[in-house]
């Protein structure tokens, strides 16, 4: 690897290392379950969390990076599981900087059901411009939940996809974004599901939703430099 090269792959191995805070933060996942990933702008390559170690033991140097084949190209420990649908997204879809799993119990509650999450919400239609989808279910370890996540949000303006009797995929222009997609997605499903048992939701425009979203990813926040 060269200098620059160097300073970004550790860069990112201390970012994804902290991300994966946030997930446990914001109570996305158990035990060792779920994983972060970001892109190494400019290369082939891609910095993930390694299988089955306890989030607590999360450092930047045991993190993996592997090619966007899966194939591993520094560390020392074992990738993801899900490495290969993480490589596979990244192949498909080139603007996609970040990508996170996670089993966060009422989202993956409706992926369980099959059922996408019907936008209600005006914080729903901000993040998501519409439903979460539901992708089609996928056995782990090959690039078939890769495929599943690229056919289901490709087009849509969705970054989470709820697959099917497996939990939620996100993606964002890099890691961070991933990781507020995952937030956000359990935040609107467990609402979602507590409105379920109100009664019924009321419906939302689609004019309305569109206007939500436009706002939310063009107009709020702070102006850039």
């Amino acid at each position: 690897m060269t200098l620059d090269l160097d300073a970004e792959v550790a860069r990112l191995r201390a970012q994804v290392a902290t991300l994966h805070g946030e997930l446990v933060r914001y109570n996305l996942v158990a035990w060792t379950a779920g994983n972060v990933s970001a892109r190494v702008p400019g290369r082939e390559l891609m910095v993930i969390k390694p299988s089955g170690v306890s989030y607590d033991d999360l450092r930047a140097d045991n993190m993996i990076v592997c090619d966007l084949e899966g194939v591993v190209v520094d560390g020392d420990l074992s990738p993801s599981s899900d490495t290969a649908a993480h490589a596979y997204v990244y192949r498909a879809m080139p603007e996609v900087g970040g990508v996170v799993h996670t089993h966060s119990g009422y989202a993956t509650a409706w992926a369980a059901c099959g059922e996408a999450i019907p936008c209600h919400l005006t914080a729903q239609a901000d993040e998501f411009g519409g439903e979460i989808p539901v992708g089609p279910f996928a056995l782990i370890g090959g690039d078939d939940i890769g495929k599943g996540i690229v056919a289901t949000l490709s087009g849509h303006r969705s970054p989470a996809v709820l697959m099917r009797n497996h939990g939620v995929f996100t993606i964002g222009r890099d890691a961070r974004a991933a990781v507020k997609a995952a937030v956000m997605c359990e935040d609107v499903a467990r609402t979602a599901h507590l409105t379920r048992t109100l009664g019924t939701p009321v419906p939302m425009a689609q004019t309305d939703i569109d206007s939500l979203y436009h706002r939310y990813q063009n107009v709020y926040g702070q102006p850039g430099p």
